[in-house]
């Protein structure tokens, strides 16, 4: 018992200095009227204001424009030379959902069973990660924590990076239902978020296909169930997993439905037809082949990842660097993801830096990660553009943010309120440097 003790007690040493936080606190809110001058201006909307100025007062932007026409404000930062951005908005995540990849204590992401419509990722979300300052440093000021899990995996919320807590963090919380679709082709697979590869594992047995179609009608069936509960009257006997779906039905939801594959994304449509619902496709990797048909539906993209190797062996060994201008050329609303476990969310931006290239062009891949993230996740009135009257989510950099050569984020705000712009990384860095009198 006493070899038991000791273990006990150097596991709990060990756990809190993995997940010890460092000395990075919640920002204070705005107390004075802040105008960030002399800098390039990139609005969001593809519009660029060189020599531009911003003001921001109580957490709201005031002024965003020409320098001869700003409004005098207490406070000023000079960012002659540098780049001032919307704050990046990372739209599909497990961030505060788990902390360390493989330590099965820090990761509360996936709920038992396969219809979870109750499950709230919001409840969940760890305001104080680690990860988010890894996040910040970038630009990235605004996240969508969603829930894993199997077919039905509940309700996701967007959440602000500069938070005490869950409730602080909620920045508009429960506006998404997420659907993980099975895959339908018999080798397994599928690369959006939260899906499993299933390659080089063993064949499954019986017909996997028509289990995935089995699977996929019984999600309709708890729709059509939910259907009509909501068509009761007020006396009608409370069943809370169907009564947790009302917001897709009033539109106040979206629904996310995490799929790769063409034959998924054509029974996501279905979901449209039949139930009238608001369906962002997430992952999506193959929806270039049918961008016209997703426009004419009206599904929004989230591209999960681009910097990844083509979906099939026929495709181009670029088509993922490519497949965002595909679909702007064709009229879809999409935004751009990082989802590789190993960045956690914070190369999105070089992510979009690689569609600028192939296609995009610079503008428009940042509206991809700024006014069209905020666009799907119900959010544009409230951010993703330095226009009057949205929140104070900027970010200044010395170098141009979606290139990772020369985008040095010096400040960010979220709300108006100046983040610190630090990391664990950064602090190692800085640590080791002394160290070594490296200059």
């Amino acid at each position: 018992m006493k070899k038991i003790i000791v273990t006990l007690g150097a596991l709990v040493s060990f756990t809190a200095a993995v997940f010890a936080q460092d000395d990075v606190y919640p920002a204070a809110k705005q107390n004075k009227k802040t105008a960030i001058v002399g800098a390039t201006v990139h609005v969001g909307n593809g519009q660029v204001i060189e020599n531009g100025t911003v003001v921001f007062d109580n957490g709201k932007i005031v002024y965003a424009g020409d320098a001869a026409a700003a409004p005098k404000a207490e406070s000023t930062i000079d960012a002659k030379g540098k780049q001032v951005y919307p704050g990046i908005i990372l739209p599909a995540s497990n961030l505060g959902l788990q902390e360390i990849t493989g330590v099965r204590g820090s990761t509360d992401i996936n709920e038992i069973g396969e219809f979870n419509p109750t499950v709230r990722s919001i409840a969940a979300y760890k305001a104080e990660s680690i990860v988010i300052n890894t996040l910040r440093l970038n630009g990235i000021l605004l996240a969508h924590t969603v829930p894993g899990g199997q077919l039905v995996a509940g309700q996701s919320s967007v959440v602000q990076l500069d938070a005490w807590n869950y409730e602080d963090a909620a920045y508009k919380a429960d506006m998404g239902m997420n659907f993980y679709m099975p895959s339908l082709i018999s080798r397994g697979g599928g690369r959006g978020f939260g899906g499993g590869r299933g390659f080089g594992g063993m064949a499954p047995a019986g017909d996997p296909i028509k289990e995935a179609l089995d699977k996929i009608e019984s999600v309709k069936t708890f729709f059509r169930e939910a259907k009509a509960y909501h068509q009761k009257g007020a006396d009608k006997q409370i069943n809370l997993k169907l009564e947790s779906t009302k917001g897709l039905f009033n539109h106040t939801q979206k629904l996310f439905v995490h799929c790769d594959q063409v034959k998924q994304m054509l029974i996501a449509i279905d979901f449209v037809k039949e139930f009238g619902f608001d369906v962002v496709v997430v992952g999506a990797s193959e929806s270039w082949q049918i961008a016209d048909l997703l426009k004419a539906n009206n599904i929004a993209v989230i591209l999960t990842q681009e910097h990844s190797l083509p979906s099939t062996e026929d495709d181009d060994i670029d088509q993922p660097y490519k497949a965002a201008s595909a679909l702007q050329k064709a009229g879809v609303l999409f935004c751009l993801n990082d989802d590789d476990p190993q960045n956690r969310g914070r190369n999105l931006m070089f992510n979009a830096g690689t569609a600028a290239a192939y296609g995009l062009g610079k503008e428009v891949a940042l509206q991809a990660i700024t006014l069209n993230a905020a666009k799907i996740l119900g959010v544009a009135d409230k951010t993703g553009t330095l226009e009057v009257g949205k929140d104070a989510n900027i970010v200044i950099s010395e170098g141009d943010i979606l290139d990772m050569k020369s985008s040095i984020v010096t400040d960010a705000f979220i709300q108006g309120r100046a983040v610190a712009i630090t990391s664990k990384h950064k602090q190692l860095y800085e640590r080791y440097k002394h160290k070594y009198d490296i200059k």
